[in-house]
């Protein structure tokens, strides 16, 4: 099941059932199933005291991925910054709808399996999201 709230921030304007449908072929096309996958929508300000809080960085981020996956199965909790998104989106010169649905892919990628933060690793991450995209 994935669940979708929003504390701080309007909900995005996405269409649950379309978006939940994508997360499920993406994962499956990495023979992975959905568990239990929440996402919160937030701001800046609510990132920032999740990653200080449980990942002692202090720093601004689009998105924070707690894994909780067993064998194939992905559970996990997705905290996203919809200010940031929308900062991302301006600085590449994207749209806003398509930078938050490859925020939302990016860490069903993690609970996936694929890392972006080792050398060449955010290239083969940049890959991944661009096929995900294009499965939407």
């Amino acid at each position: 099941m994935i669940s979708y709230s929003s504390e701080n921030v309007k909900f995005p304007a996405i269409k649950r059932r379309e978006t939940t449908a994508w997360i499920k072929k993406v994962a499956a096309t990495y023979q992975k199933k959905i568990g239990e996958v929440g996402y919160l929508f937030c701001d800046d300000e609510h990132i920032l005291e999740v990653n200080r809080e449980y990942l002692g960085h202090d720093y601004y981020t689009d998105i924070i991925t707690f894994d909780y996956c067993e064998d194939d199965v992905l559970n996990g909790d997705l905290v996203i910054s919809l200010d940031t998104v929308r900062s991302n989106a301006e600085l590449f010169n994207k749209p806003y709808d398509e930078e938050l649905h490859r925020v939302i892919i990016h860490g069903i990628l993690h609970l996936c399996g694929i890392n972006d933060k080792g050398p060449g690793e955010r290239e083969i991450m940049e890959a991944a999201e661009n096929r995900a995209l294009s499965l939407r």
